[in-house]
């Protein structure tokens, strides 16, 4: 669609996978879309990436793939899964008592569905260059946002000047005039533009400043969570004698402990990027002294990690060059104001990553806004009126904010349920139990309805909440199944007692 005389203008904070995804929406739509991002263009290798790790391996699942195949936008989701690797299920690594090392496979689906892993950096690049290719869209980098009326619809933001290398590609001219440059070095010079606009959608992450510009204006209410966790990265390498996979590349391998683990995602490369999680406590005492302590704490709790996939030596490198960051969980409501802006993403409901749903629900939530604002005729040919748009969009964002906001709380809490059963539960008889009975009716008895709360998490489209739900309602349908065979269990065992206590009386009477 192109742009016409009564287009909007949107303004999209945030170049991520969830912000590029939203500006596609839009762009499809007929708008004219600006897309500001703090950083340099992310496709850059340059550019300091997401929390300043060298990669970030991602779960795409449905949720992530059906919002890419409904953006309209070409083969944009073919392109996607053509650079990633399904993982069948999980692989559960340990040693058991005779001190032999075991892999463990769980398959995720009874019905042989599977998960993606996803390059964060590749995602990132396909969806913005399929932007690049939209004469109504056009990229702000090394701009950030710092001040926004919400009544005027106004944004400024405050540009840093680099070294100058025109390219008129990747950074066309600005609202202020000035020339497009491509920048290399920041300078010390920043400078202040005002945007106007009609619709704002911030996708600025979990630090959004979006969110805080928002809550001066919706009354917000918002909830920050640090759970006791850190996490530091790792990296296996490929095999040196042939470059292949080290490990299974069709998993995602866990290596479980009580208050902690030990994950490992493949990459493309054939090489698998993995994640440390511990309480705090865990990486102070490790940090006093990693050289001594390091090897032997994962020799005691992932083994077979080192020295047989990472060397004590890169171990050791690793541990002290990666950064230990935390884990932040955050709730918000609402996510808009009026018709003017929406937040999405992580500036919305950053999760932790143990059910691997953050980006997943991010490109949800651009999926479930656009409906709403389609379904409320904001993209109406037959009424291009300002004032009935406006009108159609504040209605549209009520609408989402009042649906989306108790999907994206019943599944920041399902994550970090989650984490408990990664680091322990996966091991437990218990669990291993009710998934293999969920799987069985799912598949014997269809009609039922029945499927694992992961399933429907990771292989549906289903509301989070109504998962919630439809999962602790198959939870009390089994209890009270078991309830009732434990019962007709002692009733039975008592019949046959009582029985046996009638014959004996009566073979008594009879010899007497």
């Amino acid at each position: 669609m192109t742009p016409g005389e009564n287009t909007q203008r949107v303004v999209v904070v945030g170049a991520g996978p969830v912000g590029a995804l939203a500006a596609i929406y839009a762009a499809t739509r007929g708008d004219r879309v600006e897309v500001y991002e703090l950083r340099a263009d992310l496709r850059d290798p340059s550019t300091t990436p997401l929390n300043f790790t060298k990669s970030i391996n991602l779960a795409l699942s449905e949720r992530g793939i059906n919002a890419m195949r409904t953006a309209r936008a070409g083969n944009l989701l073919d392109e996607v899964l053509n650079e990633t690797i399904p993982m069948h299920g999980r692989m559960i690594h340990g040693r058991r008592k005779n001190d032999q090392l075991f892999q463990e496979p769980q398959a995720y689906d009874v019905h042989g569905r599977f998960i993606r892993a996803a390059d964060r950096a590749v995602l990132n690049k396909r969806l913005l260059d399929a932007l690049e290719k939209m004469p109504n869209v056009h990229f702000f980098f090394n701009h950030k946002l710092i001040g926004a009326d919400f009544n005027t619809n106004t944004a400024w933001f405050e540009k840093r000047d680099r070294a100058k290398r025109t390219d008129h590609a990747q950074n066309p001219t600005s609202n202020d005039g000035s020339s497009s440059e491509h920048e290399d070095s920041i300078s010390s010079r920043a400078r202040e533009i005002a945007v106007d606009f009609d619709f704002l959608i911030g996708a600025d992450g979990a630090h959004s400043a979006t969110r805080y510009h928002l809550m001066k204006y919706a009354q917000l209410s918002y909830q920050q969570e640090y759970i006791d966790a850190l996490w530091c990265e790792f990296h296996i390498d490929p095999r040196t004698s042939d470059s292949s996979f080290a490990i299974s590349p069709n998993h995602l391998h866990i290596w479980p402990g009580s208050s902690f683990m030990f994950i490992a995602i493949p990459s493309n490369d054939k090489s698998f990027t993995c994640t440390l999680f511990a309480p705090s406590a865990c990486f102070e005492s490790l940090s006093r002294d990693p050289g001594s302590s390091l090897a032997e704490f994962f020799a005691s709790n992932f083994p077979g990690v080192c020295p047989d996939l990472i060397s004590a030596t890169d171990l050791l490198q690793q541990f002290r060059e990666n950064p230990h960051l935390p884990l932040i969980s955050i709730k918000c409501s609402p996510y808009h104001y009026q018709s003017s802006a929406v937040i999405l993403g992580d500036a919305a409901h950053a999760m932790v990553p143990f059910y691997g749903q953050g980006m997943n629900a991010g490109l949800e939530d651009v999926r479930v806004l656009f409906d709403f604002l389609d379904r409320h005729g904001v993209y109406n040919a037959t009424c291009p009126d300002p004032a009935a748009r406006q009108q159609a969009r504040c209605e549209a964002l009520a609408a989402y904010t009042k649906q989306r906001t108790p999907d994206a709380a019943a599944i920041n809490d399902l994550a970090l349920r989650n984490y408990e059963e990664m680091r322990a539960g996966v091991v437990s008889p218990l669990y291993k139990t009710r998934k293999y009975v969920e799987e069985k009716i799912s598949s014997y008895l269809p009609f039922l309805g029945f499927a694992t709360q992961y399933s429907r998490i990771s292989f549906g489209n289903q509301r989070y909440s109504e998962v919630e739900l439809a999962v602790k309602r198959q939870a009390d349908i089994l209890v009270g199944l078991g309830q009732g065979t434990a019962v007709a269990m002692v009733v039975g065992s008592l019949i046959w007692l009582l029985k046996g206590r009638i014959r004996l009386s009566y073979s008594v009477f009879r010899g007497s």
